[in-house]
């Protein structure tokens, strides 16, 4: 049986293998402009990084956890055993540097106890991960530092790189030494009477060095977990929404606030806000920008959201990330990680200005210099990738990231054409007449393309081909990243066209090779991840599919509740793509528009 984690964190510091049988932070992580990624601190071979521990003259108290979620984001464990009833916390406060964990432990077995209670663990290593993940081989110290009285755990390489470091509530004995692995024990005793208490706070900063690392800790401490707490969940409760299904808002905000924390964040070195795919360790292409990734599925449920963070991501996207925009996937500086060019990634800021402004009213934001500029370099490369013969934009890779079969794909053309039309309608009164004019006509004449070479018959009907070339090769195919499903959701069509229709039925009956029909978990799949996609279960959300999608998501165990890239057909269990934060914004917001009266408002998609 895998591992089952309850992943936490906040915009600087990330708990992503959170372990639920045994409550141990296997790692932490952190972003860095600077390394142009990810740092991941782990344990050991024998150890977690840190594990609490609750023991009592018979051993150890701590086991059979049964885990909830406060405020939808901040794990809370319950173990009783021998009369002893433990809870954890696992706490990262909005804006610090730093982390808690409160272990609650009470004595109700009726006569005294002696009772330790602390964390202990191990410091193995530091990875560096920007898709992969390499190990950082510099030199990790620990020591005994006057800022915390207890110890700070150091990465230099010559010169200082990330520091962490504790600091407890109450007296805690520290022990650690220095080898290969360097192993930690902080121990607090105490003499509890039967229906006693006792509230250890122990606080973890984190920062470029010793000092950094030590006072984030000893901010916490003076501010207490108590009010830290508060004020997190003050801050969770704002953001909160509800479609008025208990089950499904427990579901949308999981993966709501796993979006906002794992797909966008603030880089240690500079205090920059950065978007990623993942800021977890266990997601196969971590801590790298793909624009599509970004803001066509992370941004939407953001911007419902928190619409002023919306506001910060753009101007990350149209300062940092433009120099490149519509490359395959980039460094979170910006500088291409992946060559290739995608339609879809180029169009994808557009779709998100124009989410922005029409959720927010905010018109002046056009007319920003690095906005508007941004713009008309998306145009101009735009293009550059027409058919004179078709009138329809290549692409040179597909919404997977796959090679392309034929250049021309229909949903990138929709999408396309989405953007130019919205584009249209943004700057109506602030661009001249004659790039209104450009964009009115090009938004007609896309249109026409698309119906005209997108719409082939296949077994007797009438539907749209995935691809299409300039020598009249098309195929019969779908990618839940860019499906044709979401056709009628980007405005192009109804749902009642039957070409689209027929569409849906071909790729969804039994003989279409990915579309697991008649399966325990049914939904499109495709080479990329050949199983039922989560993706393609949020597209459902919002293409007519509303029942059947919420059927999966009741039944699916996902990872742990959180949006995966996909599923096994049988049991519903995370087969590829697991913290997958960008799809778990995507199915959030499809949950969002899906489930509220009256569907989706295609002008505000």
């Amino acid at each position: 049986m895998q591992d089952c984690y309850m992943p936490t964190g906040n915009e600087f510091v990330s708990l992503p293998t959170l372990n639920q049988t045994t409550a141990s932070i296997e790692s932490f992580t952190v972003l860095h402009m600077g390394y142009k990624g990810m740092l991941a601190f782990w344990g050991g071979e024998s150890e977690p990084l840190i594990r609490p521990f609750v023991q009592a003259e018979e051993g150890d108290l701590l086991c059979d956890l049964e885990w909830q979620r406060e405020g939808n984001w901040i794990p809370r464990f319950e173990s009783v055993k021998e009369g002893v009833r433990t809870e954890g916390i696992y706490l990262a406060p909005i804006g610090q540097k730093a982390f808690a964990i409160r272990l609650t432990v009470t004595n109700h077995s009726g006569r005294e106890r002696k009772i330790s209670c602390g964390v202990r663990g191990v410091w193995g290593n530091v990875t560096h991960s920007v898709n992969e993940d390499k190990t950082v081989t510099g030199q990790r110290k620990v020591y005994r530092s006057g800022w915390n009285e207890g110890p700070v755990f150091d990465l230099s390489i010559g010169m200082p790189v990330m520091a962490f470091a504790p600091m407890a509530a109450l007296p805690v004995k520290w022990e650690f030494e220095q080898n290969e692995e360097i192993r930690y024990k902080g121990t607090h005793d105490c003499l509890l009477k039967s229906g006693e208490s006792v509230v250890l706070d122990i606080f973890w900063g984190v920062g470029f060095e010793e000092v950094a690392a030590a006072t984030a800790a000893k901010e916490l401490l003076r501010q207490s977990f108590d009010a830290v707490y508060e004020e997190t969940l003050c801050w969770l409760s704002k953001r909160q929404k509800t479609v008025g299904i208990p089950e499904m808002d427990s579901l949308l905000n999981r993966n709501l606030f796993f979006n906002f924390f794992y797909a966008t964040g603030m880089t240690m070195d500079t205090e920059e806000v950065v978007m990623v795919t993942s800021r977890s360790p266990r997601y196969y292409v971590s801590a790298a920008y793909w624009d599509r990734d970004s803001l066509l599925w992370s941004f939407p449920s953001i911007l419902k959201a928190d619409p002023e963070y919306a506001k910060e991501l753009l101007n990350y996207v149209f300062t940092r990330q433009i120099r490149q925009i519509g490359i395959h996937s980039r460094y979170i500086d910006g500088t291409v990680l992946e060559p290739g060019f995608e339609l879809d990634e180029l169009c994808a800021p557009i779709m998100a200005l124009s989410r922005y402004v029409n959720a927010t009213g905010e018109v002046s934001v056009l007319q920003e210099s690095h906005i508007e500029s941004g713009v008309k370099k998306i145009l101009s490369i735009l293009k550059t990738k027409r058919s004179e013969a078709l009138h329809l934009y290549e692409t040179f890779l597909q919404p997977t990231d796959d090679m392309r079969v034929y250049p021309y794909g229909t949903y990138n053309n929709v999408l396309t054409w989405r953007c130019l039309r919205d584009l249209e309608k943004l700057y109506q009164n602030l661009w001249p007449t004659e790039t209104l004019k450009w964009l009115e006509e090009e938004v007609s004449c896309l249109f026409d393309a698309i119906r005209t070479h997108c719409r082939k018959e296949y077994q007797g009907k009438m539907i749209f081909a995935w691809s299409v070339d300039e020598d009249g090769n098309w195929d019969v195919y779908d990618e839940p990243p860019g499906s044709l499903e979401l056709l009628p959701y980007l405005g192009f069509c109804g749902k009642e066209d039957p070409v689209w229709q027929n569409t849906i039925e071909i790729l969804r009956s039994p003989d279409y090779q990915y579309s697991f029909a008649g399966k325990p978990f049914s939904d499109i799949g495709c080479p990329h991840a050949p199983h039922p996609w989560i993706m393609s279960v949020a597209n459902g959300l919002v293409s007519g599919r509303k029942e059947a999608s919420l059927d999966f998501l009741r039944r699916a165990s996902m990872d742990n509740g959180i949006a995966c890239e996909s599923v096994d057909e049988m049991t519903g269990e995370c087969t590829t793509g697991a913290a997958f934060a960008t799809c778990a914004g995507f199915l959030a917001y499809c949950l969002m528009e899906g489930l509220n009266e009256g569907g989706v408002d295609h002008d505000s998609v």
